[in-house]
């Protein structure tokens, strides 16, 4: 015999989702947190989570103290990713402004820097830097590196002048040129991030808890005698936390665009159709949960955890996917914040639309469908 689709009762349906309501109204702390959550998500990564490094650090201990030296340090004056802080005399002082913290970046000119350079000899200016914290230091070495170059550039120059051979050639020019992130402003990538985080944090936050809160009230045994339909219920405690996560979403889209002026390129309603689609798999994700374990905190740990974690780490958007080892590579596919992420990037950053994003669209309805059926199957067993 054939299993006949249980009908879902619209108005059964209605019921389920107009009591839900009501509870979410009346316990208004949770409300308030669902809304304060993004807001303070949003400020907390916009601001604390900048990947520009700018004004590093800076000890120079000046063993040459000439004109040539001081306007090789007068180029660090000037630029924006370095910060003199003070000058020394001895590595011992060095050492103590790296252990204390007021140094990133140290230069130790030599003492025979200005004959060197005067009689066109290769002079090394020593950096050293603070190897704590690898990824900063690495930029930090780069910005040495290429003031280094900057300033072979210019005594070239000078000296090409003065024995008149006129402007050096070179034989490669680069003329580099970012595209969809011309300012290369770290929150235009971290904004649509921030998108992926609260809507996880909302989903995990809210239906984890959801029916593992009538279990414990003892109204689930009410709710099973009853006509209502698993699916009825599922459907129906999904709704007010949906319109919730929607709204979330239209905070954070909002408050990225006042606050960070971080432009929105593509078309605004496939950035919502999309985060429909992945918000309805964390919703049915975390209330699967709260079928299961019937423990509205175990619920709710358990959904933080397996839910805000690999979002966080393995979807990319702190840390590069590409940078990460094969293995963790391979397991970050199973993750749906890593398709999210990378559409809303292609609809904030690029513009483009779902003739390229199709295949991550797909991954993503696939993922909502599964989460959809795994959560009305394991109800049914439950009643």
């Amino acid at each position: 015999m054939s299993r006949e689709v249980p009908e879902i009762n619209a108005r059964r349906l209605i019921a389920i989702a107009r009591k839900e309501f009501i509870h979410v109204f009346r316990d208004w702390r949770s409300l308030a947190l669902s809304v304060a959550i993004p807001v303070v998500l949003i400020l907390l990564f916009g601001y604390a989570l900048n990947m520009d490094l700018n004004n590093v650090p800076t000890v120079i201990w000046d063993q040459s103290r000439s004109p040539e030296s001081r306007e090789f340090i007068a180029l660090m004056e000037g630029s924006p990713y370095f910060l003199i802080e003070s000058y020394h005399d001895n590595y011992r002082d060095l050492s103590k402004a790296f252990d204390k913290n007021r140094a990133m970046l140290a230069f130790v000119i030599p003492h025979d820097f200005a004959e060197k350079v005067n009689s066109n000899q290769p002079v090394t200016v020593q950096v050293i830097a603070d190897g704590s914290d690898a990824n900063t230091a690495r930029l930090a070495l780069g910005y040495a590196t290429n003031l280094g170059m900057i300033y072979n550039l210019k005594i070239g120059t000078e000296r090409a002048s003065l024995y008149g051979m006129g402007e050096i050639a070179m034989p490669v020019e680069l003329a580099p040129r970012a595209w969809f992130n011309e300012e290369m402003r770290s929150q235009n990538n971290i904004i649509p991030g921030i998108i992926v985080v609260v809507m996880v944090v909302i989903a995990a936050m809210l239906t984890s808890i959801t029916v593992a809160k009538e279990w414990e009230l003892g109204t689930m045994e009410q709710l099973i005698s009853t006509p209502m339909r698993g699916p009825e219920l599922v459907f129906g405690k999904i709704v007010p936390y949906f319109v919730i996560g929607i709204t979330d979403v239209a905070i954070a889209v909002v408050m990225g665009q006042w606050i960070y002026d971080v432009p929105l390129r593509g078309s605004t309603g496939l950035l919502f159709a999309m985060a429909s689609i992945f918000l309805a798999g964390a919703l049915f994700f975390g209330i699967m949960l709260s079928i299961n374990l019937k423990k509205q905190i175990l619920a709710n740990q358990i959904a933080l955890i397996s839910s805000y974690v690999p979002s966080l780490i393995l979807s990319g958007f702190i840390f590069a996917i590409e940078n990460m080892p094969q293995a963790v590579q391979y397991l970050t596919y199973i993750v749906p914040a890593r398709y999210f992420l990378a559409i809303l990037r292609g609809i904030y950053l690029k513009g483009i639309g779902l003739e390229i994003l199709w295949f991550n669209a797909l991954l993503l309805t696939i993922y909502a469908v599964i989460m959809i059926i795994a959560a009305n199957k394991r109800l049914k067993l439950k009643m």
